[in-house]
């Protein structure tokens, strides 16, 4: 029992803290190839709306601007049975833009279903996928398809930042800071061709390494596609010189209800992946174990640890500090919470709060992976 319960430990400790440093030092062995600019590659810009009325416009007109022979770029844009303007938008936009296809289903499928329409209607070489309320930077696309020259590159992710809009958002300090952390760890497991789950906004891969999304289960679109391309043995990388921008959700709400139908789909996404876990490149199965699937059981982890220090509360010393740790862990993350309620911001206990309920969104959802409880259907972040 003790040594399930400091193997527990291990396991969490690793994922957060050990891991990050290990796959750094492990990058530091990969040199990136250094290419010319490879402007000849047709790219097909994909994106599934559902009621974006508020931000379609806009996005259109950021993809109008890229830095790209738009010749060689093609934008189909799926309305999953959009109830607002969103539709009639669409519409307008595409007489506009000669590029912009427009494509306004009338049954509510969700996005998986989407993409899959998209995707089979795209005729360029590369696919690149983003969302409604995405930001792209100029020269995004040069940037992305750059990496393609390599033919053992199938998969790209860009470099997402989080922006803040006034200062009314209760989420948006505690939220960057874990995306700043992430980026890292994607920047380092990418330069080790082994990016588990590329960023959902701005990522690319070559069209015929897309595997059609199953829409049996409700699954995780963005690390779907990331893990199919590394199933066929090609490399999913991390450009930094691609930036787009995103939101933080303004209410802390509104990210745990999307962290709650990861915590599902995430796991049914896995499913369909069980073969990585064990596969003959090893770099590949540790960084999906150590940053990914450790932490998706992080919660369940968390509930043993607990029940098992008080059952070894008294065998020794150690097991009563470390239960005293626990309950201080939640006494702080308690205490953060409030003093933030009246504008008394401490970072490190607003971190612990965050830390504490991402893993009660996680629980939720992984309680809905059991009994079937997370639908197909999505919704968009409040704008």
């Amino acid at each position: 029992m003790e040594i399930v319960f400091l193997f527990l430990i291990f396991v969490i400790v690793h994922s957060y803290l050990f891991y990050p440093v290990i796959i750094k030092v492990i990058s530091l062995f990969f040199k990136k190839e250094k290419f010319e600019s490879n402007d000849q590659l047709t790219v097909s810009v994909i994106i599934s709306v559902y009621n974006e009325g508020k931000v379609i416009n806009d996005r259109i007109s950021n993809i109008a601007n890229l830095n790209y022979d738009f010749t060689k770029i093609e934008v189909l844009v799926g309305s999953d049975c959009s109830t607002d303007r969103t539709n009639q938008i669409l519409d307008e936009l595409k007489s506009i833009y000669p590029w912009l296809a427009v494509f306004l289903f009338e049954k509510r499928r969700g996005k998986v279903s989407v993409l899959n329409d998209l995707v089979k209607k795209a005729k360029n070489e590369i696919i690149l996928f983003t969302d409604a309320n995405t930001v792209f930077d100029r020269d995004i696309i040069p940037s992305l398809i750059l990496n393609f020259n390599d033919p053992v590159i199938g998969g790209v992710s860009g470099r997402l930042k989080l922006i803040e809009r006034g200062n009314n958002s209760e989420n948006k300090t505690e939220e960057k800071k874990y995306w700043e952390y992430e980026t890292v760890i994607k920047r380092h497991e990418g330069k080790c061709g082994v990016l588990i789950g590329a960023n959902g906004g701005i990522f690319a891969i070559r069209k015929n390494l897309f595997k059609e999304i199953p829409i049996e289960r409700p699954v995780t679109d963005d690390l779907f596609i990331s893990l199919a391309v590394l199933q066929q043995n090609y490399k999913f990388v991390y450009e930094s010189n691609a930036v787009a921008f995103e939101e933080v959700a303004p209410k802390f709400i509104d990210e745990f209800k999307r962290k709650i139908r990861f915590g599902a789909t995430n796991f049914h996404t896995l499913i369909y992946f069980r073969s990585l876990l064990f596969n003959k490149n090893i770099l590949l199965s540790y960084s999906l174990w150590a940053h990914k699937v450790s932490r998706w059981l992080t919660p369940i982890l968390l509930i043993l640890i607990f029940l098992l220090n008080i059952i070894l509360f008294d065998k020794a010393e150690l097991y009563r500090v470390l239960l005293l740790l626990q309950l201080s862990f939640l006494l702080l993350a308690g205490l953060g919470i409030l003093l933030k309620k009246i504008n008394i911001y401490i970072s490190p206990l607003v971190m612990i709060f965050y830390f504490l309920m991402t893993n009660v969104a996680l629980l939720i959802g992984l309680f809905k992976f059991f009994f079937g409880k997370q639908t197909a259907f999505w919704q968009s972040t409040p704008r």
